[in-house]
């Protein structure tokens, strides 16, 4: 239902037009001047403006709505919307994930957001219109066709909410669903081999699995407890058996094409069992830990009962502690974790500032694991406050980030991955973007 200022494809970092034509960067990396459509319209019928991105990008900076993006968009200090169709962006400091944030920040309607925050009233400028929801059930959008690209082939979009995974896959079976989003790599693949489905993942928009640790937690805040952690995981056996060989095992969280990644570093936390025991007897007794997963998917589970067998071997006890997926993500978002937690995250795929200043898990400010460290939020900043994000002077600051998330492991990477969902043979031209969101504009079915 919702536009962005650019589109970064899947296949690169490089933004690409949207709502913004074309653009230029100030000499001194300290403005950015978009060029706006001038043909588009809301939902409501209204002309989309440059005061419209004004308010979208102040309200994504506000601290009520907790959202990811916000440092970045709280940076964008200035606003000259004198012309309907051109804004100029004035930051705080040079923003090397600039786009990153224009291509996340969806375009919304000023004079019915309120309705937005309290689930009654959604109004964009995208290429289907909201129609209906039932909570818990399903919603239904209907196309736009007065929208300002191609125009939508399908009529509409029925979503159905199926929270049992077996549900999922005979209702995929018997024709009800036309694709699904949350079912087993194991099951899709079986899906595909009857021959009225194809495999598609969501490959540019790559997912990253992890353990995440509170270091508030008296055992884990020895750093040697966190190695031995990353030296028992089995990431060959996490990305074989839970992935079914799709992705392959990291120690950072960058997925191969990005700046930042760095093959020697992933080599760095082979599962070794004899140095994690030895680190595990080097610090002593440490006391039966928690490990909780989100019910949300049957991926964490399976993940957490490989990690548990893993830490055993070392001599560390866990117990597993299922969460329903919102309390999950309260969790994650207002570090509540007690002590160990599994869950996946994004953003990586992205210029590499993104993370150490967006995502919950890595945020240098604030984040999931409480971990606070000095040299670890100056080396952050470093990689953000830089104009160009693929710059040598970039490359330099995204290792010394990378650097101390591999020193530090308050998180411990486990692998890169990527959604897959089934779809019948009969749905075409299926699309999505770099943040794993189906793009269904030019989507048609078979008659």
């Amino acid at each position: 239902m919702y536009d962005s200022l650019v589109d970064v494809p899947i296949d690169s970092v490089e933004p690409t037009p949207s709502l913004a034509t074309d653009w230029k960067l100030g000499d001194d990396g300290l403005s950015l001047t978009l060029n706006l459509r001038d043909d588009v319209k809301f939902h409501s019928g209204r002309d989309f403006t440059s005061e419209d991105v004004a308010f979208s990008i102040k309200t994504w900076a506000d601290p009520k709505w907790t959202v990811q993006f916000q440092r970045t968009a709280a940076a964008i200090t200035d606003f000259d919307t004198t012309d309907p169709h051109t804004v100029v962006l004035k930051f705080d400091h040079k923003l090397s994930n600039v786009f990153d944030l224009l291509d996340v920040l969806p375009i919304i309607d000023s004079e019915t957001f309120d309705g937005l925050g309290e689930g009654k009233a959604y109004v964009g400028t995208g290429p289907f219109t909201f129609e209906s929801w039932t909570p818990q059930s399903e919603l239904t959008f209907a196309k736009n066709a007065d929208y300002w690209g191609n125009e939508p082939k399908l009529d509409g979009i029925e979503v159905h909410i199926v929270p049992d995974a077996q549900s999922l896959t005979s209702q995929l079976r018997t024709g009800q669903l036309d694709l699904a989003i949350g079912v087993s790599n194991r099951d899709v693949d079986t899906l595909v081999k009857t021959g009225d489905f194809t495999d598609t993942a969501y490959e540019g928009s790559e997912r990253q699995y992890y353990v995440g640790t509170n270091v508030t937690n008296p055992a884990l805040k020895d750093v040697r407890v966190r190695q031995a952690i990353a030296y028992a995981l089995d990431r060959e056996r996490i990305v074989a058996d839970v992935f079914q060989g799709n992705g392959y095992p990291i120690v950072a969280p960058w997925p191969k094409y990005s700046p930042a990644y760095d093959e020697d570093i992933n080599q760095k936390y082979s599962r070794d069992v004899d140095k994690g025991k030895a680190l595990v007897e080097e610090v002593g007794n440490i006391p039966t830990l928690s490990l909780e997963y989100s019910t949300g998917s049957p991926t964490y589970e399976a993940i957490a009962q490989i990690v548990q067998a893993n830490l055993a071997d070392i001599g560390i006890k866990v117990d597993l502690v299922p969460n329903e997926h919102p309390t999950h993500i309260d969790r994650l978002i207002n570090g509540k974790y007690t002590a160990l937690w599994i869950l996946d995250h994004a953003y990586a795929q992205w210029t590499p500032s993104t993370l150490a200043v967006t995502a919950y898990p890595f945020n240098a400010d604030k984040n999931s694991s409480n971990f606070v460290d000095a040299k670890y939020k100056k080396d952050a900043n470093a990689a953000w406050e830089v104009a160009d994000g693929t710059s040598p002077e970039a490359v330099e600051a995204y290792r010394k980030v990378t650097e101390d998330l591999v020193e530090n492991l308050f998180l411990i990477e486990s692998n890169v991955t990527w959604i897959r969902i089934p779809v019948s043979t009969g749905v075409h031209d299926l699309a999505w973007t770099k943040r794993s969101e189906l793009v269904l504009t030019d989507t048609w079915l078979d008659d």
